[in-house]
C-alpha cells in the first residue's frame, strides 16, 4: 500500500553535444548513419503493443538522395484505424488508475533510453529521413524530446499537488482525471521531438492515444514508439498507426469518444479538423479539447539602432537552419534605410559561405526540403517573385531535385511590405525582406502587426532601449513567443514555453505545465466530516 509522497526534482536541460572531430559520438553517429543506409527497416504499425503489417506500403527515402530508401512503412487502414480505437478503449482504465509515480518512471527511463544506449540510432535516422545536420538532430529528437520527457513528467506531479483550501468541518480535494475517451494526436516531420511529446503528453495524464505520424518522419517517430515499449509503456496507452489524412479524419476525429485532439501542422489541416468536429459536436460524449500548434509568418524588426553583426547572424541562422522549415523559421524582415546598404553586403557575404548537401558531410549547414511537394511549392514562389515587378531576388533562389530536393538560401528584396513572400508561409529557406524609410518606423510596425494572420514567433533588434519598449507592446499580439536582439528559433523546454495565436494556434506552450492541463479533467470533492442534521437556519426563528 503506498503510503508516502514521491518526488521529482525539476529536472536540467538536457547538454547538447558537440560532434566535434575525434570525439566518441561523431564517430558512433557516422557509424550508425552508414549502417542505416545499408540496411533497410520495415516500419510496422503498433496496435495494442502488437506489430501489424499491410499490404498497402510506401517507401521512406532520404529527401537530400531520393533514390536511397531507408524502408518502407505500412499504411493503416480504416479497419486499422477503428482496431487502435478499440486497444486504446480497453487500456483506459487500468492506465489512467496505474499509481503515478509508476506512470511518471515509464518517461523518466524513455529518456534515459534515448540520450544514451540509442543516441545515435535516433540521430541518424532523424537525420536521414528528414534531411538535418548533426547538431539539428541533437537539439531535437535527443535534448527536446528527452527535455519533453522529463520537464512534463514533472509538471504533471506540481498539477497534482495543487488543492483548494479548507473551512471548518470540510475536507476540499481535487483529483485531475484523464479526459473521458481517447485523445488522437497527428504530428509533424520538422520535429521528432513534437512526434514525441503529441502522443506522450496526454498519456502522462493517464490518457490513451491514437498517434498518426507524419509520413516523412515515420521511421525516427518509429524508433521514438520502440523507445517507449521498452520503458514501460502498456500495450494500448500509445497505438502508432502511419495512414491518410483522409482516413484518419474519417474514423478518428468523428468518433463519439474522442475526447481531445492534438496536433501540430499546417493552418488548413486544422481549420478543417476544427469544422469537423463542429459538425460532428452532437455525437462526442464530451466536448473534444482542440489543441493545436500550427503556422507562422515568423519576423524581424530591426530598429535603427540595431548591432548589425548580431543582426545579420540572426537573418542567416534564423531563415536557413534545417531549410527554413521550423515553425519558428525567420521569414520576413523589417530593416530601417541606414542599415540596408551594410546589412545586404554582410548578409551576401555570409549566405555566400553556406555550404549545402547531404547529412554525411558535417561541413553542410544546410541540407534538402523534405519532399517534392515542398520543393514545388518553394519554387513556385520563388518564381512568382522572380516575375513580379514588385520584388527581386537579390541572393539565391535557385532549385535543384536532380539528386534531392535543395533549394538555395534565399533572399527576396520587397518593395511592399503586403507582398506575397512577406505574408503567406512558404515553409523553405527564403527570407523577405522590406527596407523602410527611418521616418516610417511607426507605420511599418502597423504593417509587421498586420500584414499576416500569423502570430507565431518575432524578434527585434535594437541598442534603444526606448525603442524596444515601442517595439515590443505595437508588436503585442504579434508573436507568442518574442525575442530581443535574438534569432526568433530555438524555444528551449522549461525555459521558453513554446506557441503563438492568431492563425498560429491555440497557445498551449508545449514545454510549460499550460499543456498538461489541457489533458486533465478535475473532479472536485467536497467531504463534510460531521453532516448538518437539522433543516432551519437559526436566522427562521421569530423573536
Amino acid at each position: 500500500m503506498n503510503n508516502a509522497y514521491f518526488q521529482i526534482k525539476l529536472p536540467e536541460n538536457e547538454p547538447v553535444k558537440s560532434y566535434m572531430p575525434g570525439s566518441s559520438e561523431r564517430a558512433a553517429l557516422k557509424a550508425e548513419l552508414e549502417r542505416q543506409l545499408a540496411d533497410p527497416v520495415e516500419v510496422p504499425i503498433i496496435i495494442s503493443g502488437k506489430i501489424i503489417r499491410t499490404e498497402n506500403k510506401t517507401y521512406i527515402i532520404c529527401p537530400h538522395d531520393h533514390q536511397k530508401v531507408l524502408g518502407v512503412y505500412s499504411v493503416a487502414g480504416e479497419k486499422e484505424l477503428f482496431m487502435a480505437i478499440e486497444a486504446a478503449e480497453a487500456a483506459k482504465e487500468e492506465w489512467e488508475n496505474m499509481p503515478w509515480e509508476h506512470r511518471a518512471t515509464i518517461f523518466l527511463k524513455a529518456a534515459d533510453l534515448l540520450t544514451g544506449k540509442y543516441r545515435a540510432k535516433l540521430s541518424a535516422s532523424c537525420m536521414l529521413g528528414q534531411s538535418k545536420n548533426a547538431y539539428q538532430a541533437e537539439i531535437d529528437v535527443i535534448c527536446e524530446l528527452a527535455d519533453f520527457l522529463r520537464f512534463n513528467t514533472y509538471y504533471v506531479q506540481e498539477i497534482y499537488k495543487q488543492q483548494p483550501a479548507n473551512s471548518n468541518g470540510v475536507w476540499n480535494r481535487v483529483e485531475y482525471r484523464a479526459l473521458d475517451g481517447f485523445v488522437a494526436a497527428i504530428t509533424p516531420f520538422n520535429f521528432s521531438a513534437i512526434g514525441g511529446n503529441l502522443a506522450s503528453a496526454p498519456a502522462m495524464a493517464g490518457n490513451t492515444v491514437l498517434w498518426k505520424p507524419s509520413t516523412t518522419s515515420v521511421l525516427s517517430n518509429y524508433y521514438v514508439m520502440q523507445i517507449l515499449m521498452e520503458a514501460g509503456l502498456p500495450a494500448g496507452v500509445i497505438n502508432f498507426v502511419p495512414c491518410r489524412g483522409v482516413d484518419f479524419g474519417k474514423v478518428v476525429v468523428s468518433h463519439p469518444k474522442m475526447a481531445g485532439f492534438h496536433f501540430t501542422g499546417s493552418t488548413g489541416v486544422f481549420n478543417g479538423i476544427w469544422n469537423q468536429v463542429g459538425e460532428n459536436i452532437d455525437k462526442y460524449v464530451t466536448y473534444p479539447r482542440l489543441v493545436g500548434e500550427t503556422g507562422g509568418k515568423d519576423f524581424i524588426f530591426a530598429h535603427e539602432s540595431a548591432d548589425i553583426e548580431a543582426l545579420t547572424c540572426a537573418i542567416v541562422l534564423g531563415a536557413f537552419e534545417y531549410q527554413g522549415q521550423k515553425c519558428s523559421a525567420a521569414s520576413r524582415a523589417y530593416i530601417p534605410e541606414s542599415l540596408w546598404g551594410e546589412l545586404k553586403e554582410r548578409l551576401e557575404n555570409e549566405i555566400g559561405k553556406i555550404k549545402m548537401g547531404d547529412v554525411r558531410d558535417f561541413t553542410n549547414l544546410m541540407n534538402a526540403v523534405i519532399d517534392h511537394k515542398s520543393f514545388k511549392n518553394i519554387r513556385t514562389y520563388l518564381d512568382y517573385a522572380r516575375e513580379s515587378n514588385d520584388a527581386e531576388i537579390i541572393i539565391g533562389g535557385g532549385c535543384d531535385d536532380s539528386v534531392g530536393y535543395f533549394v538555395e538560401p534565399t533572399v527576396i528584396l520587397a518593395k511592399t511590405p503586403t507582398f506575397k513572400t512577406m505574408v503567406e508561409e512558404i515553409f523553405g529557406p527564403v527570407m523577405t525582406i522590406y527596407v523602410y524609410p527611418n521616418d516610417e518606423f511607426e507605420s511599418t510596425l502597423i504593417a509587421c502587426d498586420t500584414a499576416t494572420i500569423y502570430g507565431l514567433t518575432g524578434a527585434v533588434f535594437a541598442q534603444d532601449r526606448s525603442a524596444i519598449i515601442k517595439i515590443s507592446k505595437a508588436l503585442d499580439h504579434a508573436a507568442g513567443n518574442f525575442y530581443i536582439n535574438d534569432k526568433p528559433t530555438g524555444a528551449v523546454v522549461g525555459q521558453q514555453p513554446f506557441g503563438g495565436s492568431r492563425g498560429s494556434g491555440t497557445n498551449d506552450k508545449a514545454g510549460s505545465a499550460i499543456s498538461l492541463y489541457r489533458w486533465m479533467s478535475q473532479r472536485t470533492i467536497k467531504e463534510t466530516l460531521v453532516p448538518r442534521t437539522e433543516v432551519n437556519y437559526p436566522y427562521m426563528q421569530e423573536e
